[in-house]
C-alpha cells in the first residue's frame, strides 16, 4: 500500500497530498489509512483528518496555520475557501 499523503507531526489534523487524490479514495500515510476523501484533493493540497467546528485550529506540520471558517468534515479539502489564515 503506497502512501499518497504525508503527515509530519502527530498533532496535525490535516495531511498533505503527495499526488492527486480523487473523491472517495483512501488517504494513506505510511501503512495507515486515515480517512476517505469527500472531495478531490489536488497534489500538495491539504485534506482534513477529523471533523472540525467553525473556529477550531487547523494544524499542519505541528503548527496552527489558521482556523476553520465553517464546520468541516473529515476528508474535506482544506484551502482558502474554508480556512481563516492565521493573523487575518
Amino acid at each position: 500500500m503506497k502512501p499518497n499523503a504525508i503527515m509530519v507531526n502527530p498533532a496535525d489534523n490535516v495531511a498533505v497530498a503527495l499526488e492527486d487524490i480523487g473523491q472517495g479514495e483512501e488517504v494513506r500515510v505510511g501503512e495507515k489509512v486515515l480517512c476517505r476523501t469527500i472531495a478531490d484533493i489536488a497534489y500538495s493540497h491539504k485534506v482534513l483528518l477529523k471533523d472540525l467546528s467553525e473556529g477550531e485550529d487547523v494544524i499542519k506540520y505541528g503548527e496552527i496555520i489558521g482556523q476553520a471558517a465553517q464546520d468541516l468534515k473529515q476528508g474535506e479539502w482544506v484551502h482558502t475557501h474554508n480556512l481563516t489564515l492565521k493573523g487575518e
